[in-house]
C-alpha cells in the first residue's frame, strides 16, 4: 500500500480532526484540548456493542439512543465473525474494526481484525476484509487518530501489532509486530506476557501497550505514515507487582492517563510527558469500597469528556467506581459506586456529548444505559436496557440531525 504524500497527509489529518466528536489534536509542544459537541434537537447517538458470538450469530449489535429522552432501540445485528469482543471506530466514523478473539487462525496460532464499511444513513455494516494479528487472542483495538493504521493487542499472544488502513478502508497485512517478553510474580495469571490494550497519544506520537503479565505499560515510538514501533528511550512504565494492567485512558489534557489494574481492582494516575512519551506515577487508588472482601477485578476505564470525571468497571463487585479529577494535578477522587444493573461487567463508554453512559454486563447478557450528572459525575439508570447475549465492548459516536 502506498502512503499518501506529506501534503496530503497534512490534509487528511486536518479533516479527520475536524470530524472527531472529541478532537485532540495539539500543535506541537502544546496540550491537547478537547471539545465537547453539545446535542442537538435531532442528533441521535449511535453505539456498536461487540460480544463473544458464533460466526452464524450477531456478535455485532447495533443501537440508537435518543438524546432527549435517553430511549434506546435496537437496530441491527450482523453475523459472520467470531468473537468479535473488541472494536474501534475510525475517527470519521465511515469505518469500524472489531478483533475476532481467537487461538486459531487460517491455521496458525493467531487471531484475526476485520475491517467494515459503516453507511452513513443507516449506519450498518458492510464487511470489507480480515487480516491476521500475529498473535492469538487478540482482545483490544484502536485506530490511530490520523485514521491511517490498526493497532491490536494479542492477549494470549503477549503482542502488539499494527495493521495499515487504505483509503477504501481495508486492513493491509501488518507493518509491525512485537513481542513481548517476561513474566509477572502471580504464576497463575503472569507466566507469561499478556498485552491488555494499546492506545496512542493524543499526539499520536507514541503507542503504549498495557501488558498485564508484565505488570508493565511498554512505550513505543509510533510512525503513523508508515506504521511502524520502535522502543521508545524510556521504555515502560511498572505499577506495583502483581497488579496486572489491563486498559489506559488518557485525559483530555493530554498531560495525564489513568490505567486500570484487573488483578488488584486498583486505578494508577500517570502524570505523562508528551515529549518523552513517558509516564510517571502519581497515585494508586483502590476501585473498591472499603467495606468490600469479596472476589473481584477491573476491566474499563473511561475519562468523561469533559476531563472532570473517570469511571473503572469491577467485575465480582458489579460497579463502576466514579471519580473526581484534581485539574491541577490529576490525582483521583473516589465519589461513589453505581450498580451496572447486571452481573460482571466488561466495557462500557461515554458517549461523545458526556450526557450517557453504557455499561456492557457479560454473565447476565445485558447493556444498561446512565445518565451522567454534569456537575458531579454521578450516575443514574434510566430504565432503558437491551438484551444481549455476551456483550464485551462498547463504542458510542454522535449522528447529527439533517441538515435543512
Amino acid at each position: 500500500m502506498n502512503p499518501p504524500a506529506p501534503g496530503r497527509r497534512a490534509l487528511l489529518r486536518a479533516l479527520l480532526c475536524l470530524a472527531a466528536a472529541t478532537v485532540l489534536c495539539p500543535l506541537a509542544g502544546s496540550a491537547p484540548v478537547a471539545t465537547v459537541p453539545v446535542l442537538k434537537a435531532g442528533d441521535k447517538i449511535v453505539l456498536y456493542v461487540g460480544t463473544y458470538a458464533r460466526p452464524d450469530t450477531d456478535g455485532i449489535r447495533l443501537f440508537e439512543i435518543e438524546p432527549q429522552s435517553g430511549a434506546l432501540t435496537a437496530v441491527a445485528g450482523f453475523s459472520g465473525v467470531t468473537n468479535p469482543s473488541f472494536l474501534a471506530l475510525h475517527p470519521g466514523h465511515r469505518f469500524l474494526y472489531a478483533v475476532s478473539e481467537v487461538g486459531d487462525y487460517e491455521g496458525k496460532k493467531a487471531g484475526a481484525v476485520s475491517a467494515y464499511q459503516i453507511d452513513p444513513s443507516t449506519h450498518h455494516l458492510t464487511f470489507l476484509n480480515r487480516q491476521s494479528t500475529g498473535g492469538d487472542s487478540p482482545c483490544f483495538v484502536t485506530v490511530d487518530r490520523t485514521g491511517q493504521n490498526v493497532l491490536v493487542a494479542n492477549y494470549g499472544g503477549g503482542s502488539i501489532a499494527v495493521l495499515p488502513i487504505g483509503k477504501d478502508g481495508r486492513l493491509a497485512p501488518a507493518t509491525a509486530f512485537v513481542q513481548h517478553k517476561g513474566s509477572g510474580p502471580v504464576a497463575s495469571r503472569q507466566e507469561a506476557p499478556h498485552a491488555h490494550s494499546i492506545n496512542v497519544d493524543p499526539a499520536n506520537r507514541y503507542a503504549l501497550a498495557a501488558d498485564l503479565g508484565l505488570d508493565r505499560i511498554m512505550v513505543y515510538r509510533f510512525d503513523a505514515d508508515r506504521g511502524t514501533l520502535k522502543p521508545n528511550s524510556v521504555p515502560f512504565a511498572a505499577v506495583v507487582p502483581g497488579s496486572g494492567p489491563r486498559h489506559l485512558a488518557f485525559a483530555p489534557d493530554g498531560r495525564h492517563a489513568y490505567v486500570i489494574n484487573e488483578m488488584k481492582s486498583t486505578l494508577t494516575a500517570f502524570k505523562y510527558d508528551p515529549k518523552l512519551g513517558s509516564l510517571k506515577e502519581i497515585q494508586t487508588i483502590s476501585a473498591l469500597p472499603e467495606d468490600y472482601h469479596g472476589s473481584s477485578t477491573g476491566a474499563e476505564v473511561v475519562v468523561h469528556p469533559s476531563g472532570k470525571f473517570l469511571y473503572g468497571s469491577n467485575r465480582g463487585h458489579d460497579s463502576l467506581a466514579i471519580y473526581s479529577i484534581d485539574s491541577a494535578s490529576g490525582k483521583l477522587t473516589l465519589t461513589g459506586h453505581a450498580s451496572t444493573g447486571g452481573k460482571t461487567p466488561r466495557g462500557f463508554a461515554v458517549d461523545p456529548s458526556g450526557r450517557y453512559l453504557v455499561a456492557a454486563n457479560q454473565d447476565s447478557n445485558n447493556i444498561v444505559v446512565f445518565r451522567i450528572d454534569p456537575e458531579t459525575g454521578a450516575l443514574a439508570p434510566t430504565g432503558q436496557t437491551a438484551e444481549v447475549p455476551k456483550p464485551v465492548a462498547v463504542r458510542m459516536m454522535i449522528e447529527p440531525a439533517p441538515a435543512h
